[in-house]
């Protein structure tokens, strides 16, 4: 007759054992079971209707949908880990060392992720406190462009030449911060002779930019006098415009001045120097 293994004996023996302890918790902590089933789903309801709350207050507010979403989710899975716990104590588990333990792993964890964990704190400092938003055009530590995502842990900067910079959210947070709006004025200048009819020029720069679609009525554009040169008479145009129009407006307005001119015969002087010669000679 074959002898059966040690092990598989000990097994044989332990499984209506463990099955018999099984049997009698659930009988001893039925009713703290049920409790602690009934606290989860409390829990739940609990963390959807503040979720909700949150995320109409965060609507309300203007703030990305992505964002909104992202800590809505993670203030249900804070509300959600504690009513766990609560319910973890109600059925009897020792839930102090398990506090203990989460502790610390987070001091462990935090100490890992320095960088990871200050770009986080600054991108929720920059969601709340509102500094900039998207589609508005920043400068910053040498950097600029217009703002095309906030997220937690990094801002994006379009160039006008379409290039992307991606600056970490705690290089932001502390710096100086230069926000232009959605809107920036162009600094251009012309130049005309002293002889030309200012007047004329004046009034043709200001036709210019009426006529321009993409120059905006207000703020009013500036035109005028910028600075007396020694040949020439320099004119300001400074007009107003979307951040996405500054480059191609500027180029637009520099051609309609040119042509302008040219058609009204408005000097656009060349720098020249005249250079005379005195006969040393006797």
């Amino acid at each position: 007759m074959v002898d059966i293994n040690p092990a598989k004996k000990a097994a044989v023996a332990t499984s209506p054992e463990l099955t018999e302890k099984i049997i009698f918790y659930f009988v001893d902590h039925g009713m703290q079971i049920l409790t602690a089933i009934v606290l989860m789903g409390i829990g739940v309801f609990i963390a959807r209707w503040v979720g909700n709350l949150i995320h109409r207050w965060l609507k309300s507010k203007a703030y990305d949908e992505p964002v909104s979403n992202l800590i809505v989710k993670v203030v249900k899975l804070l509300i959600i880990a504690f009513i766990g716990i609560m319910s973890l104590g109600q059925m009897g588990v020792q839930i102090t060392p398990l506090i203990a333990g989460i502790g610390v792993a987070g001091v462990g964890i935090s100490l890992a992720m320095q960088g990871i964990l200050g770009n986080l704190v600054a991108g929720l400092t920059i969601i709340f406190s509102k500094p900039f938003t998207i589609g508005e055009y920043i400068e910053l530590l040498g950097v600029y462009g217009q703002v095309t995502d906030i997220a937690l842990f990094s801002t994006t900067l379009l160039h006008s030449d379409n290039s992307r910079v991606i600056v970490p959210n705690r290089k932001i947070v502390g710096e100086i911060l230069h926000n232009y709006g959605t809107i920036r004025q162009l600094d251009l200048t012309a130049t005309i002779g002293y002889s030309a009819d200012l007047a004329l020029a004046l009034s043709i720069v200001s036709d210019i930019l009426q006529q321009n679609p993409k120059v905006l009525r207000d703020p009013a554009p500036v035109v005028g006098i910028a600075a007396l040169n020694e040949s020439s008479v320099a004119l300001a145009i400074r007009p107003w415009v979307q951040v996405e129009d500054f480059v191609p407006t500027q180029a637009a307005i520099y051609q309609a001045v040119i042509e302008r001119f040219r058609d009204q015969k408005i000097e656009i002087p060349i720098p020249r120097r005249d250079i005379h010669f005195l006969n040393s000679l006797t």
